[in-house]
């Protein structure tokens, strides 16, 4: 057998195979001990700390299956998307938004720098509507977030018109088309 001296022995007797190992685990968990400890390392996606890989212990964890609409809120709160969730969903649920009465009679048209455009489908809907601009904003607001709609423009029922617009060609436009 060798004889072996550690570093914690004053005495520097003889060890043997169980006590010198059992010199070597003390004399390693000592060292681990002593060094400082590391922050474990975090998922940029969530903040949440990273998981080791393996079986799952009892309770619930973030590795075990999520509903996909927490999942997809996760994912738009990470990149930024809450503004334009917003927009969205002022066309997509507009019934719900501003309710079945009023959305029977009036469709949203665009939304840009937070002033939404709402045609009605008469002018006496419209005038209707513009008096009620200062609840549907509320109504908005309280349904999709504050400051998504500042501003309500509405428009009566509109026609074709050749001579205002975006896109619009000068000259006498189309001829024959009307004859």
């Amino acid at each position: 057998m060798a004889e072996t001296v550690s570093p914690g022995d004053s005495a520097g007797a003889e060890r043997s195979g169980p006590e010198l190992a059992r010199a070597a685990v003390e004399a390693a968990l000592a060292k681990r001990r002593a060094q400082p400890r590391r922050k474990a390392a975090t998922d940029p996606a969530t903040g949440e700390p990273r998981r080791r890989r393996g079986y799952t212990g009892p309770g619930p964890d973030p590795r075990d299956p999520q509903p996909f609409g927490t999942l997809l809120e996760r994912m738009m709160k990470a990149r930024g998307w809450q503004k334009p969730k917003a927009e969205a969903t002022v066309f997509g649920e507009w019934e719900r938004v501003v309710g079945a009465d009023i959305a029977a009679h009036c469709r949203p048209i665009k939304l840009e720098d937070g002033e939404l455009t709402v045609e009605a489908e008469s002018t006496a809907w419209a005038t209707q509507l513009r008096m009620l601009a200062g609840r549907l904003i509320a109504r908005i607001a309280g349904e999709v977030g504050h400051n998504v709609v500042k501003k309500l423009h509405i428009q009566g029922p509109s026609t074709p018109s050749w001579s205002r617009g975006p896109m619009r060609v000068r000259g006498r436009g189309p001829r024959d088309t009307y004859g």
